[in-house]
């Protein structure tokens, strides 16, 4: 990438200065990054303001002394460097070598290496025995995203779905099953009754207080094994992995690892013996506690008073085994907003048992789903959106578009084509928006071409490999990208924005926010069909003129569909 190269050079340089000027910086201190005007150039950095306070010099002082020295030792690739008001260091890059730099940028032949450390991705995690909502959606379709661009970047990623299949709610659910359950009927749609049994549970407790003390003497059995117990347990988790397995075959998600809380069930007593080891426990009313104060934090309870664990326990059992196995060099989490509480307790744990940990903890936050009305995306009842239901209803709203525009396709292909624009607009509507924040659910919205939809995104690539369909594929050979015939401004501008694509994707690994990548997509989206609009393509009469603008745009699309891509959306030749 440019940038690492600039980085080189100029760390390289001040290293250097540094010896005359007495200052000191890191390599993560320059900041090389994309300005957002043209005019300060085409990359810049703040290093001068640090470097300022430490030889008593104006921030424009210091850029001057430094730009002046660059410019003494300044590379080939490099055009200009300036120094700017109120103390910024540009760069401007030679065109002829931004041309090699484009013709380059599909490249990517390094691979991981076997024994680089892996980076695990926690993310979907249902829970078994109930229907996937609209807030595992986020989760899904955020972590599938870093999953992809952390891979982009040559680095091994473990994808865990991490299932919720233990714990009294289970109790609740076996002797709902056992008193008003009919195997039969729950077969023939399993998920959804087994929903319905668990709500006839917390409905019925009002009035019979005692079922409460029944759901718990029922996981304490399924707890200690019992065969009957066992089975029905198993039996909800099996349908429920068949349920889980036809929404990730629509989302195209696939993940390396699935397991459940219950896999580390086993490992609890070894969990509370390391604890009690470490004087980190606190007997608490009969329950075990690991307070917590000096992180400001309120107590962590570890296991009830009846012995049975929690999920904190077994999550602190999950992580073990993933350190112990995996020997991770980070681990996200991706997790809605409000287990934030939750995590830190649980990343505080662990520092206390293992202080010299070197594996980063990471909690991915992400915001809740609201409607158009700013309240959270429910039913009527106020129950969760089930994701089924929002997949069935993004299918029949795409349907409506490509009838529409296209009555003469088949049947079979309108369904086809509805299906994968829903899937692309559910998921670019999560990842346009700042994943931290709450997600407007705006149907018209995600589907308005002149809203920044996918819809956008999808027409421009398709309307970009119409025109590249309709030539020789011999015309549009990267060999035609000759500088002598592509030097028009907004060429120029094209390619550099194009060249950004590595920087852009790299800054929004480093934020872990896709939603930096995606504003990027959609600014070359927008300067891609300018560039159409203003620029005569298949009309020039000038042949090398005429085949370096389609080998131009044959390489920019190109690069938008490995963009949507990234982002686990497929592209359509038409819509």
């Amino acid at each position: 990438m440019i940038t690492e190269k600039l980085n080189n050079f100029l760390l390289k340089q001040l290293q250097k200065l540094q010896k005359d000027h007495q200052f000191q910086i890191e390599k993560n201190d320059l900041n090389i990054t994309v300005p957002p005007d043209p005019q300060f150039g085409d990359y810049t950095t703040p290093i001068v303001f640090k470097i300022s306070k430490q030889i008593n010099k104006s921030p424009f002082e210091t850029a001057q002394l430094i730009s002046n020295y660059l410019l003494a030792n300044k590379p080939s690739f490099i055009k200009k460097i300036e120094a700017k008001e109120p103390g910024y260091l540009n760069f401007f890059i030679e065109e002829k070598f931004l041309f090699r730099e484009f013709k380059n940028l599909l490249k990517n032949k390094k691979r991981f290496q076997k024994k680089q450390q892996p980076i695990i991705i926690e993310y979907s995690s249902p829970n078994i025995a109930k229907p996937m909502h609209i807030g595992h959606l986020r989760s899904t379709i955020i972590g599938e995203t870093l999953a992809r661009i952390y891979e982009f970047f040559n680095f091994r990623i473990i994808r865990w779905n991490y299932l919720g299949d233990w714990g009294t709610q289970f109790g609740k659910l076996i002797i709902a099953y056992k008193l008003w359950g009919n195997k039969k009927e729950i077969q023939k749609d399993p998920i959804n009754n087994l929903l319905k049994l668990y709500q006839k549970f917390h409905q019925e407790v009002k009035n019979n207080p005692q079922l409460e003390e029944m759901a718990r003497k029922e996981f304490k059995k399924l707890v200690l094994k019992d065969k009957t117990n066992i089975k029905i347990w198993q039996w909800f988790k099996k349908e429920s992995l068949k349920d889980f397995q036809k929404i990730y075959r629509l989302l195209g998600i696939k993940f390396d690892i699935i397991k459940g809380e219950a896999d580390f069930e086993k490992d609890v007593k070894k969990i509370i013996r390391i604890l009690k080891q470490k004087n980190l426990l606190k007997e608490s009313e009969g329950a075990l506690i690991v307070p917590l104060e000096q992180f400001n934090l309120p107590p962590a309870l570890i296991q009830k008073s009846d012995e049975t664990s929690l999920y904190l326990t077994r999550d602190l059992a999950s992580l073990f085994y993933r350190l112990k196995h995996y020997h991770p060099s980070k681990i996200l989490y991706v997790v809605g907003n409000e287990q934030e509480l939750y995590f830190k307790q649980l990343f505080s744990i662990i520092n206390l048992i293992i202080p010299e940990l070197k594996t980063k903890l990471i909690h991915i936050k992400f915001g809740l789903v609201l409607n158009t009305n700013k309240k959270k995306f429910s039913t009527r009842e106020g129950e969760l959106i089930l994701l089924e239901d929002v997949l069935k209803e993004a299918q029949e709203k795409a349907l409506k578009i490509i009838k529409t525009k296209h009555p003469e396709w088949s049947i079979k292909k309108q369904e086809k084509t509805a299906l994968q624009l829903a899937i692309a607009a559910l998921k670019f509507n999560d990842l346009k928006s700042n994943r931290a924040t709450n997600l407007m659910f705006d149907w018209d919205k995600m589907y308005d071409y002149k809203n920044n939809s996918i819809i956008y995104l999808l027409y421009t690539y398709a309307r970009f490999n119409k025109i590249i369909k309709k030539v020789s594929r011999k015309k549009i050979n990267s060999r035609y990208l000759n500088y002598d015939y592509l030097n028009l401004p907004i060429e120029i501008n094209l390619i550099k924005q194009t060249l950004n694509f590595k920087e852009i994707l790299l800054k929004s690994l480093e934020d872990l926010s896709p939603n930096i990548f995606t504003s990027y997509l959609l600014v070359l989206t927008d300067l891609l069909n300018k560039y159409y609009e203003t620029i005569p393509i298949l009309k020039e009469n000038n042949q090398k003129i005429r085949n370096a603008r389609l080998a131009l745009i044959n390489q920019i699309n190109k690069i938008l569909k490995l963009g949507l891509n990234i982002l686990g959306i497929e592209t359509l030749n038409e819509i």
